[in-house]
């Protein structure tokens, strides 16, 4: 959600370069302006256990402001960094659910007269700026204030005034939220703040190259950290757990028909199955304990049988998948309320050979 808001200061950076490069209103964005990722930053902070704050970015983004005003700033959510491989995972796969919904947008239309002072003034900050944030499937106005800074007749900074806050009930994240307190078995509080600093080109404009860099040093990161080849063992268990905790494979009422809202995760295991060649992997369907306890036996091995059927046909190979039910004899959480009923009633995937 943070993330949202920075692309939207972006895009008023965008505004203001363009700005200060035309003396004609019409043409105040032309030709247009391109985010510079490479010296653009964009974070976000959390709290845990009330205390605890962690900060965390996205390390893949790009934005653009067109000639007629239209500034927008995709982020692609997969690549959140943490610092930590499988903490990425769960904000992955359990907050922002990637496999639905890959990437967050800001859009906002940019007004000239907002920068007219810009060129003298060199600094201008844009009060209660409102830009739409789309994320998991919301779109939402929000507001905030940003710094523009022009650096040069064809580079402006947009940077974010103060940590902009959003909330998670506002973009159907909630249980994103509670499904991380599970996994991490903290309070986690459903809001976060967001920081930014970005950097815009005036298109078709040449700038000087940087230095080059030390030989020492990394290239900027432009993906989350993510282990590349093979996963070992322990990488492999750790995204299997986290994949049964998203709730995400769903059936028919009283079926084992998958829903076609299942195929996005289901796909996902796949891809993670095929970098776990060597491991063997138990698919176990689970049930709450409304019902009678020999029919959600029954019931809950012919779901995990639906989806070891899904992943064969999908190319794993049938010797790495093994399915079993177990019913309601295996609950999570109690089953006294909709939400923890909803959590027993799962499948889980869990590495039981190989290696």
């Amino acid at each position: 959600m943070r993330i949202f808001k920075i692309m939207v200061i972006g895009a008023c950076l965008g505004v203001w370069l363009s700005f200060g490069g035309s003396a004609q209103a019409d043409d105040a964005f032309a030709p247009g302006w391109t985010l510079q990722t490479s010296g653009s930053k964009l974070n976000f902070q959390t709290v845990k256990s009330q205390t605890i704050v962690e900060s965390s970015g996205f390390a893949t983004f790009h934005g653009a402001i067109a000639p007629d005003g239209a500034a927008t700033v995709t982020i692609a959510l997969d690549s959140v960094d943490t610092h930590i491989d499988l903490r990425n995972v769960r904000m992955r796969f359990l907050f922002f659910e990637t496999f639905k919904f890959p990437e967050a947008k800001v859009a906002m239309r940019l007004n000239p007269a907002d920068l007219k002072d810009l060129p003298t003034r060199r600094r201008v900050t844009l009060t209660g700026a409102k830009f739409n944030l789309t994320l998991h499937g919301v779109t939402k106005e929000l507001a905030g204030d940003i710094v523009v800074t022009m650096l040069s007749d064809t580079m402006v900074d947009v940077s974010s005034s103060t940590p902009i806050s959003v909330a998670a009930a506002d973009f159907g994240l909630t249980d994103g939220v509670r499904k991380l307190e599970d996994a991490n078995q903290v309070p986690i509080i459903p809001s976060g703040s967001v920081t930014f600093d970005f950097l815009f080109q005036k298109n078709g404009a040449t700038v000087a190259p940087a230095p080059a860099p030390a030989a020492t040093a990394p290239p900027p990161a432009r993906t989350a950290l993510e282990p590349t080849g093979e996963l070992d063992t322990e990488a492999c268990a750790g995204r299997f757990e986290i994949i049964s905790r998203t709730g995400a494979i769903y059936f028919k009422t009283g079926s084992a028909e998958l829903d076609a809202e299942s195929w996005p995760l289901l796909n996902s295991i796949v891809d993670i199955a095929r970098r776990c060649p060597k491991l063997r992997i138990q698919v176990a369907g689970h049930t709450d304990s409304s019902g009678d306890p020999a029919a959600n036996r029954v019931l809950s091995e012919q779901r995990a049988q639906a989806v070891v059927h899904f992943l064969t046909f999908a190319g794993l190979p049938a010797a790495q998948l093994e399915a079993v039910g177990y019913g309601d004899t295996r609950p999570v959480a109690p089953n006294d309320t909709v939400w923890n009923r909803s959590r027993n009633r799962r499948i889980a995937f869990s590495v039981v050979g190989g290696g």
